[in-house]
């Protein structure tokens, strides 16, 4: 039998037993808990939970923005054994629909900001037989869901929580039980739950936010990415909790402006972005629309999600004093596991391997390549996620024995540090979040103007991914970009959108009828080119 452990005890009741209870924990707009009161507010989520009959490994989906709720949610289902499976806010609702049926949840909780979503996601899923039984939502108004279904507001969860007879303690689950289930295309398109253990938490805190971050109790966090995403739950949640630390949370979209606000208001210490959020902040910072000074109390910086260009890199250390620690994560791995160090940065590259960690390189033989070869990324780990649910010829691609195979395509320096050059395989990463090209060419082929449709990433000048469609036209239509770009947005999650559409005449393929997209990428990515050297020269006849 493994050892007892409940993630939520290590985060929370281990804090009130070293004294912590009047030590802030989390600023939100709503409220401000100290560790006392989150603990009690996670003990009346976890007693509302069990009031509605949620009981120990079951799952549990949270579709919410970044607020208490969300917050306490996870930690109350983690401390009642079950299983938290926080998703996107960003997926429409029959995107959401899909991962409550896949995960078979019998309970959703929902911010009332989505509320029209769950209720498209909660029909979709009754309809096809569904587990879904129960909706919690915040607000004061959760009617309209007209599915048969039980809905509640969060009042009324706790009321009935109120009613028990007394908190649940938490539940004696071992390091091997199911904590938390993250949803992710990865490195194989199609959105599958990747399983953590209540120990892979632990491990993340003691491996990267201690030994690399050293996150300290008076540090004060904020973080770009959500609460659903890997990355950003160790940054919000598990790295200050684990030391007595706090956190800052934001529902709202984080804006350079929103960004350095926040900062500046706090007086946040440790700043985790993304190259999304680090390059819209420093152009904002050179046209004058951001202080630099509402850095000033950042003692560090961290990136993920995808490479830091190098030229951000010196940015946010000469315009904001902010040393950024650039590193790779995934979801199956919970957090990161390469990194750059304090004081050993090594603009455009992904660092060292984070302590705990072992990562190879291997070649297409399956062998590891020496320096300076190209090969396909594998690391292996104590966090690594014990598989993807119900995934099982998936699993047998990505899990070799101990070692995660990435997808990521990486070389090995001379100095030993390790840098990105793409991925494997043809599943594009933009801002840090995985998009699957069939998804896409899926609703753009379903729009009666485009006859066939190819989904390319093409670099921008900082080498980050835009997705490319380029779209063969039915005769007797032309290529409305605007258009197609709105047709995505309506279907779509407004992230998996294509940046640029292009018209091409056929498309490529091999001998057997293979798709040839590298010929597809050279293509957009000349096109595109051409266009910016075409409005160049125009800017110029015009001075």
């Amino acid at each position: 039998m493994s050892e007892s452990f409940n993630a939520a005890d290590y985060l929370v009741g281990r804090r009130l037993a070293a004294g912590d209870g009047d030590r802030v924990a989390v600023r939100a707009p709503s409220r401000t808990l100290t560790y006392a009161e989150l603990d009690a507010e996670v003990g009346r989520v976890a007693a509302g939970l069990a009031a509605l009959g949620v009981l120990p490994e079951q799952r549990v989906v949270l579709c919410m923005v970044d607020e208490v709720e969300l917050f306490a949610g996870i930690l109350a289902t983690m401390r009642l054994g079950a299983i938290a499976v926080p998703v996107s806010t960003m997926l429409r609702g029959t995107e959401l629909a899909v991962l409550i049926a896949d995960s078979r949840s019998r309970l959703l909780l929902a911010s009332a900001t989505f509320a029209d979503t769950a209720q498209v996601a909660v029909r979709n899923v009754v309809e096809h037989g569904g587990d879904v039984a129960e909706v919690v939502v915040t607000g004061d108004d959760p009617s309209g869901f007209g599915t048969g279904v039980g809905v509640r507001t969060w009042d009324e969860m706790l009321a009935a929580g109120d009613a028990l007879d007394g908190v649940p303690p938490a539940y004696d689950t071992w390091d091997e039980s199911q904590a938390l289930w993250l949803y992710t295309s990865g490195t194989t398109g199609k959105p599958k739950a990747a399983m953590h253990r209540h120990a892979d938490i632990r491990t993340v805190c003691e491996t990267y936010g201690q030994q690399v971050l050293g996150i300290r109790p008076d540090d004060l966090c904020l973080s770009v990415a959500k609460l659903f995403f890997a990355y950003g739950i160790g940054n919000s949640m598990f790295f200050p909790l684990s030391v007595g630390a706090a956190a800052v949370l934001e529902p709202s979209r984080p804006t350079p402006a929103l960004i350095a606000d926040l900062a500046a208001r706090h007086g946040v210490t440790m700043f985790f972005g993304t190259p999304s959020s680090y390059g819209p902040l420093l152009a904002a910072a050179e046209a004058g629309q951001v202080d630099p000074a509402a850095f000033a109390t950042v003692r560090r910086g961290a990136s993920a999600g995808e490479a830091l260009p190098a030229r951000m890199v010196h940015g946010m250390r000469e315009r904001f004093g902010v040393e950024v620690l650039d590193g790779i994560g995934s979801t199956e791995a919970l957090h990161i596991y390469l990194s750059n160090r304090p004081g050993e940065v090594v603009a455009g590259t992904s660092g060292v391997p984070v302590p705990g960690y072992d990562v190879e390189i291997r070649g297409t033989d399956g062998r590891p390549v020496p320096d300076g070869e190209t090969g396909t990324l594998y690391v292996r780990g104590d966090s690594i996620c014990t598989g993807y649910w119900c995934r099982t010829a998936t699993n047998r691609l990505v899990f070799e024995g101990e070692w995660l195979r990435t997808g990521d395509t990486y070389v090995r320096n001379a100095d030993g540090t390790y840098t990105c050059l793409g991925r494997t395989d043809d599943v594009l990463k933009v801002g840090g979040i995985w998009v699957t090209p069939a998804e896409v060419e899926e609703r753009l082929v379903a729009h009666p103007a485009v006859a066939e449709v190819v989904v390319v990433a093409v670099p921008d000048g900082d080498g980050l991914d835009l997705p490319v469609a380029c779209v063969v036209p039915h005769e007797g239509h032309t290529v409305d970009e605007a258009a197609l770009v709105a047709w995505c947005r309506e279907g779509l999650a407004s992230f998996k959108r294509p940046r640029r559409v292009i018209a091409i005449d056929d498309v490529p393929r091999t001998a057997t009828g293979k798709v040839q997209r590298f010929r597809l990428r050279s293509l957009a990515a000349e096109r595109l080119a051409g266009e910016a050297a075409a409005s160049d020269d125009v800017l110029e006849a015009a001075r």
